[in-house]
């Protein structure tokens, strides 16, 4: 093995070797932290008795070239599921001999969508024009909430008696979903003040149409949080030696299973796994968990470049991590933060780029292990005791 892979092993002996070997790859000492203090967890959870362990792993190496994520990392998870850190081991090894991933951030954009309800369905095209028309206003409004939060506009839709007000902000290094939800009521009760009308009944902080923590079509178009992509070109010699098939055949399966088992089952996105990529990272790195439901609908490709060399692309429309707030303040989880160099300006935008190449890794290595019919094999040998 080399070493630029982690030792294997499961004894102590081996754990404590792999924090050596990442102190030499590194140069970072991930130490076991303590426990947090009881009363620093507000904000966090409520009603607390205690800690459940997690097993935290290292997976890597991953090489990168992106808008905002340069270098080689390890990468941090937490996961219960034997052969996850492996197999995404294994697809950052294949991508590194290949010259790594190229990402690219596309934007930042987070939604809070509330619905205001009329008498009459005349008046909404009356409201949808004020609000145009006070933008600025109500802008000053919402952002007296936060230091992270800028509006960046409000999308309307008007259904029947109702209009919703699609408030897009960009979040800055904070994953934000309590900053757009404080600073959009804080909007709502500007505009209840403020608009004149007998036709006005009530208004609803979150009409769901914002698609917070569900999977939909309008994430995929729209994008919500950190939108991602992330490619690979990965030369067939490499391909044939260790994900033991050849790049023809790993296209012609993807073409036949997604075109055939993933769309007639209706699944939203197109991808085999990304959210066991997207749960392992958050619990890590101390991001919101439920996201994963809106993160994992990315849409990946895989086709022939130079005759047999595999060229692998995958968008994420939504990644929804932080680096400041919430879990991110957690000992271990921003020890982790630490290790991968996420702090400071652009650090969220960075820590997305290296999530979708992770998930990008994971994806590469499953479909090497199904068409190659290792899948079961594997499974038996790394996922159970």
């Amino acid at each position: 093995m080399s070493s630029l892979l982690p030792p294997r092993g499961y004894s102590k002996q081996h754990t404590e070797k792999r924090r050596k070997w990442l102190v030499e790859k590194t140069g970072f000492y991930l130490n076991e932290a303590p426990p947090d203090d009881p009363e620093n967890l507000k904000g966090i959870i409520e009603n607390h008795v205690g800690f459940m362990q997690v097993p935290m792993a290292v997976a890597g190496p991953l090489k990168i070239s992106g808008t905002y994520a340069h270098g080689e990392y390890y990468i941090p998870l937490c996961t219960l599921e034997g052969t996850l850190c492996m197999s995404m081991t294994r697809g950052l090894y294949l991508t590194y001999l290949s010259g790594g991933f190229k990402t690219t951030h596309i934007k930042q954009e987070l939604s809070r969508s509330p619905m205001f309800r009329f008498k009459e369905i005349h008046e909404t095209t009356r409201f949808t024009k004020w609000i145009d028309e006070n933008f600025e206003q109500i802008k000053r409004a919402a952002e007296s909430t936060t230091n992270h939060g800028k509006l960046l506009r409000i999308d309307t839709y008007i259904i029947q008696d109702s209009v919703i007000l699609d408030f897009v902000y960009n979040t800055a290094e904070a994953a934000g979903q309590n900053i757009v939800t404080m600073a959009t009521f804080e909007a709502c009760k500007f505009i209840k003040e403020k608009y004149q009308s007998e036709q006005f009944i009530r208004y609803y902080i979150e009409s769901n149409f914002s698609c917070d923590k569900n999977p939909a079509y309008k994430t995929i178009l729209q994008g919500r949080s950190h939108q991602v992509v992330a490619s690979a070109l990965i030369k067939s010699k490499l391909f044939k030696r260790l994900l033991h098939c050849t790049p023809e055949d790993y296209v012609e399966a993807w073409l036949k299973c997604s075109s055939r088992g993933s769309r007639i089952a209706g699944i939203v996105g197109k991808n085999m796994h990304i959210a066991n990529a997207l749960a392992a990272i958050y619990l890590a790195t101390g991001q919101d968990i439920a996201c994963v439901a809106e993160n994992a609908v990315g849409t990946i490709e895989f086709e022939l470049r130079n005759k047999d060399d595999l060229y692998a692309t995958l968008t994420m429309p939504s990644i929804s991590v932080g680096t400041v707030g919430g879990g991110t303040r957690l000992k271990q989880q921003k020890a982790n933060l630490e290790m991968l160099g996420c702090s400071g300006k652009n650090s969220s935008k960075k820590l997305a780029e290296i999530v979708c190449a992770c998930a990008l890794a994971l994806e590469l290595s499953l479909g090497g292990a199904i068409v190659s019919d290792e899948f079961a094999q594997s499974h038996a040998e790394y996922g159970r005791k």
